[in-house]
């Protein structure tokens, strides 16, 4: 078991430290009565012991007492179930809150980096699974602990000798529960680690299904599913063989505690040492001191997966966080003038991607990226959006190092149309006033209107209205980009980004979007990346990028003078013709 998890967990409930005391409070008090009734059914044995000697006032009495002390016992146990769910639910709605706030804040690259089915399972599976070994744990574990010295204490004013036997055999299951427990957390930790990889391809499957589908890939797929669905069994089975050992291991031990206490107690009996009523007594009591071992070793078998569980969740929480804004980050409003001061940049140490960049760009100014795949375009756009950070020189913003600027001001100055749409579950309306929830119908429609998306919105069931799927999974890819394009038409910021705006759009309608965004890009800095060269043949400075650097700039007439890169590029999309 990882005690600094265990501590970890124990910082969680703090602040419902009341249900803590209520569930400990009615702990005890449902384990005081439950050794109570021993003592009663005892005394009711002796009460009747011998010919024409049963007292009947006296049974009644105790039957009476019995019954309310049960009823204590329930009460105070549904109390306690009570206490501990509140508890128990209230810390796994915590641990999701942070971990939730924690993703927000973490850089792209552990997003890019880690599968997002995994992290889902850590939310979702890991934190359920840690709940129910919290509850159980609360549960059972302090009652359990509390029968025992319980028990004991009362056998021990009764017979020290008898008890002592209890006694000297207690650690055979002490010893057994803890030499299995130790060898559970290993595998348990295991399987949520596949349960995790298992999330994560399931989530890639389902969402690229049509892509699986269209490639015939249904066969592999199914076994690369197979292949980790054997792996999740395996790690599992010796999960739950190694925990379910202990169960029927101590047992074991406590079956030959309850022999030796009956043989040792029948003995005293019959000597005449005990009444036979102290005799149902101490067997009672052999019963119940065995049973909270039974338990306490399952606990102790789910704390393991919880606690595994909760070490995931732990991991995420504790990765390394964005690197936050500076103290004294300063908002703007931009005017658009943007300079790129020998900028370098790598995702990975040993690779270099973006080397000694220099750029000036001017307010109003349209600059269109080309160049080949993997030349470092998009990740021009990553840099001055700060998604990342770069490892040397700096980007400005009207004078300003964008570090010096808070992320958010940051953002805002910018709008972003991108070759991969995003959009959210929701009403057509709300996903194009994402931005600007609070804008009204009529300024949504004229947004529409201006990307061209109104006519099919129209056609919809309920138009603007109408609810899409996750990420639009019930509109084409094109008709998607539009309502991205309207979304940034709604809430236009002094400069643009349209990486690939227009990949999806049928011709007619991208020369119509052309024109939109001639409109929309009059007096604001636009940064266009695209493929198809003829998009941006107005644009009034073309960078070309090979291998991270700025090989050719100019306007188009001017690069196809030159007759280099870009002309070879652009000559080569209209060679057939």
């Amino acid at each position: 078991m990882k005690w600094t998890t265990l501590k970890r967990v124990m910082t969680y409930l703090g602040p419902y430290w009341k249900d803590m005391v209520g569930s400990l409070f009615f702990a005890l008090l449902t384990v005081i009565a439950a050794l109570i009734v021993p003592i009663y059914c005892g005394n009711a044995i002796d009460e009747m012991i011998g010919q024409g000697q049963v007292h009947w006032e006296g049974i009644l009495r105790i039957i009476l007492a019995i019954g309310i002390v049960t009823a204590i016992a329930a009460l105070s146990q549904w109390i306690m179930a009570i206490c501990n769910n509140h508890m128990t639910f209230c810390v796994s709605r915590d641990l999701r809150e942070r971990a939730m706030n924690e993703i927000q804040a973490l850089p792209l690259s552990y997003l890019d980096q880690h599968p997002s089915g995994d992290i889902v399972s850590r939310l979702i599976a890991d934190v359920d699974v840690f709940a129910d070994g919290l509850l159980m744990g609360f549960t059972q574990l302090f009652s359990g602990v509390l029968t025992i010295i319980g028990t004991l204490g009362i056998m021990l004013s009764l017979n020290w000798v008898i008890t002592l036997v209890v006694v000297i055999l207690t650690p055979l299951s002490f010893f057994t529960a803890s030499f299995i427990a130790s060898r559970t957390y290993r595998y348990f930790h295991e399987q949520t680690i596949v349960r995790g990889q298992q999330t994560s391809l399931i989530n890639e499957l389902i969402d690229g299904q049509k892509v699986v589908q269209a490639f015939h890939h249904e066969a592999k797929s199914q076994e690369d599913f197979d292949r980790i669905n054997e792996k999740l069994r395996d790690v599992s089975i010796r999960a739950v063989f190694f925990s379910s050992l202990t169960n029927p291991s101590t047992r074991l031990v406590n079956n030959i505690v309850y022999a030796a206490v009956a043989l040792v107690a029948s003995l005293y009996a019959i000597s005449g040492g005990i009444t036979i009523g102290t005799l149902s007594v101490f067997l009672s009591y052999a019963s119940q001191y065995a049973k909270p071992f039974n338990e306490i070793s399952g606990v102790v078998t789910e704390l393991q997966n919880a606690l595994a569980c909760a070490d995931r969740i732990f991991q995420l929480l504790d990765e390394q966080k964005q690197i936050p804004d500076a103290p004294d980050a300063k908002n703007i409003i931009s005017h658009g003038q943007v300079s790129l001061e020998q900028v370098a940049f790598r995702y990975e140490p040993d690779k270099p991607l973006i080397e000694d960049l220099n750029l000036t760009v001017q307010p109003g100014q349209r600059i269109a990226i080309v160049g080949p795949t993997g030349c470092g375009k998009t990740t021009l756009i990553n840099l001055l959006m700060r998604f990342y950070d770069v490892d040397k020189g700096a980007i400005c913003i009207d004078g300003t190092d964008i570090r010096d600027l808070t992320r958010h001001s940051l953002r805002q100055n910018y709008g972003m149309v991108l070759q991969d749409t995003w959009l959210k579950q929701g009403t057509i309306k709300e996903n194009i006033a994402y931005a600007r929830p609070e804008a009204s119908l009529d300024k949504v429609i004229a947004a529409a209107k201006a990307a061209h998306a109104h006519s099919f919105i129209m056609r919809l069931p309920h138009g603007y209205e109408t609810l899409i799927t996750e990420n639009g999974g019930n509109l084409s890819q094109g008709q998607k980009q539009l309502l991205c394009i309207a979304r940034v038409m709604l809430d236009l910021p002094p400069m643009l980004i349209l990486d690939e705006a227009t990949s999806s759009i049928d011709t007619r309608t991208e020369i119509k979007i052309q024109d939109a965004f001639a409109r929309m890009m009059k007096g604001r800095t636009s940064f266009i990346v695209a493929h198809r060269l003829s998009t941006i043949r107005e644009a009034g400075v073309i960078l070309v990028m090979k291998d991270g650097h700025i090989i050719e700039q100019g306007n188009h007439e001017s690069l196809m003078k030159q007759n280099g890169f870009y002309a070879h590029l652009y000559n080569s999309q209209f060679s057939a013709s």
